[in-house]
């Protein structure tokens, strides 16, 4: 029997990892009250006593908006976290999964970005999980274990899906939108992908999300119409579509941030679902 050690286990895919967990591997499941990663001494005095055979690095500052001001607390979580778990597994050999974001890219790009396209981001959030990213590559050099995914969600925690069927449930009218290109992404579709990484020791640098692409309208647009169907919403309502310039928020977004998965999908040996599929997955498990 493995031991993973998993951060951030209350959030999306710390849940999602618990329920996916493959046979032969038990989790140690810590969140910021357990667990403090901004700490060298907290982490090495955790680690210590647990003895895990793998950490997967699932915490994370994702308050996009937010990290334009709390720059010292997205820098000491998403930066000097992921470096503290990476110093650790290095020193007692420990495998090491550091889960990162599209966030990294400019967005400026057209065509799906290739692992290796450079990582130029824009907000202090996608700044802050890149220098996590370099040290922890600095760190485990070839050992080195990291996987971006984009728009995650789940039935667990608060996400756009959950957010939109609340305000579906309340307004006649809704503006969504439809100039920012991504791919949603099931936490559940992650979780089985890093359990399939670790069970196959992969390193490198890796993307991971459901299939197809997306704009937050066309996302929305699919929750409405899967909410009807499902009975979690009583009525469709309008829909309209707007763009970023008239929506503005202090930290920007990438444009275009779907993520070329191909390398991935042939290292692991499985694929992404479409992200409608796993969208209609999802909410069946939500109760109206």
């Amino acid at each position: 029997m493995k031991t993973v050690l998993i951060t951030g286990a209350d959030g999306q895919l710390g849940y999602e990892l618990q329920r996916t967990v493959l046979a032969g591997y038990e989790c140690i499941a810590t969140d910021k009250d357990d667990l403090d990663i901004t700490s060298a001494d907290a982490v090495n005095a955790f680690v210590a006593e647990a003895k895990p055979d793998v950490i997967i690095n699932a915490a994370a500052y994702t308050a996009v908006d937010k990290a334009e001001e709390e720059t010292e607390l997205a820098t000491a979580i998403n930066t000097t976290g992921a470096a503290n778990l990476a110093l650790v597994c290095k020193d007692k050999h420990i495998q090491f999964m550091q889960i990162s974001t599209d966030f990294v890219f400019d967005g400026k790009a057209h065509t799906p970005y290739p692992v290796d396209a450079p990582a130029e981001p824009e907000g202090m959030y996608g700044k802050t999980k890149q220098d996590g990213d370099v040290l922890v590559k600095e760190i485990l050099g070839d050992d080195a274990f990291i996987i971006r995914t984009s728009w995650l969600y789940s039935a667990h925690g608060n996400n756009f899906v959950k957010t939109m069927l609340r305000f579906m449930a309340e307004r006649e009218e809704l503006g969504i939108i439809a100039d920012q290109i991504g791919t949603p992404t099931w936490a559940n579709s992650l979780a089985q992908a890093a359990w399939q990484a670790i069970e196959n020791k992969v390193t490198g640098t890796h993307h991971w999300s459901d299939a197809g692409v997306a704009s937050w309208y066309d996302f929305a647009y699919a929750i409405m119409e899967e909410g009807v169907a499902l009975g979690l919403l009583d009525k469709p309502i309008t829909i309209n579509a707007i763009t970023t310039a008239d929506y503005p928020t202090p930290a920007s977004r990438p444009c275009y941030s779907v993520m070329d998965k191909t390398q991935t999908w042939k290292t692991l040996d499985m694929k992404s679902e479409h992200w409608r599929v796993a969208l209609r997955q999802m909410m069946s498990e939500l109760d109206k």
